[in-house]
């Protein structure tokens, strides 16, 4: 029998939540309160399946999203995530069908962009998705990052760090998270609801541990950033501490809070170790200590993922460090961006508009995923061949208008 691909009811929600339990190879239980926390929080609109039958086989879901551009400005994104196939029902178009028909619907809304964090890497490239952020995480050795346990705890900016609690972080933490959004590229809105169950409010999954909340005030009070931190409480048989202290949450929006959190959390008694949790690629973590190979590199993933939907919305929306034109074709399989345009920029603004002109660079609309939001180099690509330069030099040329003093970075999974 063929597979039913429609948008779900509220009777239908109890299936559609166990089939992606089901999918991410969670437990299947799905008790009363569990349904009803997802349910008061999902678009049943934008909640889709596919039904074999009577029973949820796949699900996706999407919901509307600001992400931040380069400059500190904003696009309105489709952000897709909880999207599952059952292991009975794979290799049967069921993603094709589902991603289509979002994000047909996001480009009818005039979303911008669709994003998405990705479980797998090879799969949404042929959707038109690129990875536009990264993320590393390190493990940071204390003993050898020869930092001065004299001076790590007191920030050299005069300010002071202060210890607080989930309920304070709440009520600073919103301003913090978009001015971080004014500074760095691919940071996605952070909701009520995410600040609450971030700091143990609203119904929780796994069973809640309160970690401890820092914040960091500057010489004349204001509040720069904060970190949240878990520690396992470790030692060995000579009754040596080897404590592990595992960063989940950073917020900084100043250099001197960025580097006064991180000598904080360094110099903590029996912490003898850090996990950084991920952090944008250009942390300054690793380089503030006075040897940073003590912090070793566990990962380096990509992070948010951005199909573009309106290429006119996302070049203008963004500023630019010189002036430049280009002129790109941009392949859309899907016939949802594609198509010639011509961008002309200068640090004073864009405008973007379609033309019948020669083109400088091809590219797939998943490359210019990845370039606009300044973490990726277009002379790279065209080296790879995933950017064809049909005027020599143009690939230089877009990289000084598209790449960023700071990577972009995604703090934030969904």
């Amino acid at each position: 029998m063929s597979v039913d691909v429609r948008a779900v009811t509220e009777s239908d929600f109890p299936g559609w939540l166990r089939a992606l339990l089901t999918g991410f190879l969670r437990p299947p239980h799905t008790p009363d309160g569990l349904v009803a926390d997802r349910l008061a929080n999902a678009d049943l609109a934008r909640t889709l399946a596919g039904f074999d039958r009577d029973r949820v086989v796949a699900t996706l879901r999407s919901f509307r999203q600001e992400v931040s551009t380069v400059g500190g400005g904003s696009l309105t994104a489709d952000a897709i995530t909880q999207v599952t196939v059952s292991p009975t029902h794979r290799r049967q178009g069921l993603l094709s069908r589902m991603m289509g028909a979002d994000l047909a619907a996001a480009k009818e809304r005039g979303d911008a962009i669709a994003t998405l964090i990705a479980a797998e890497y090879p799969i949404y490239g042929r959707y038109g998705f690129g990875p536009a952020s990264w993320a590393t995480e390190w493990s940071v050795d204390i003993p050898r990052a020869g930092l001065d346990p004299r001076r790590t705890g007191r920030p050299e900016d005069g300010g002071r760090i202060e210890l607080t609690d989930g309920e304070e972080i709440r009520k600073i933490g919103p301003e913090l998270h978009r001015r971080l959004a004014g500074v760095r590229a691919g940071v996605t809105d952070r909701t009520t609801r995410g600040w609450e169950v971030g700091t143990g409010l609203g119904y929780q999954v796994d069973p809640w541990k309160e970690p401890f909340y820092a914040v960091h005030r500057s010489a004349s009070g204001e509040v720069e950033g904060f970190v949240a931190y878990s520690a396992d409480d470790k030692w060995d048989d000579t009754k040596q501490p080897v404590t592990t202290a595992s960063v989940r949450d950073l917020i900084a929006v100043t250099p001197a809070a960025e580097q006064a959190l991180w000598r904080y959390v360094c110099s903590i008694d029996w912490i003898t170790r850090i996990r950084s949790g991920f952090r944008a690629p250009d942390d300054l973590l690793p380089l503030l200590l006075p040897d940073p190979r003590a912090a070793k590199t566990l990962a380096h993933v990509d992070m948010l993922w951005v199909r573009v939907l309106d290429v006119v919305r996302v070049l203008e929306g963004r500023t630019y460090p010189v002036e430049g034109s280009l002129v790109l074709d941009l392949r859309d399989a899907d016939d949802l961006a594609g198509g010639r345009y011509r961008l002309d920029a200068s640090p004073a603004g864009a405008a973007c508009v379609r033309t019948t002109e020669s083109a400088d660079l091809a590219l797939d609309i998943a490359e210019l995923g990845t370039l606009a939001f300044g973490g990726e180099s277009a002379v790279r690509l065209t080296r790879l061949g995933r950017v064809e330069e049909l005027t020599p030099g143009a690939s230089a040329r877009a990289d000084l208008l598209f790449r960023t003093p700071l990577r972009p970075f995604s703090p934030d999974i969904f």
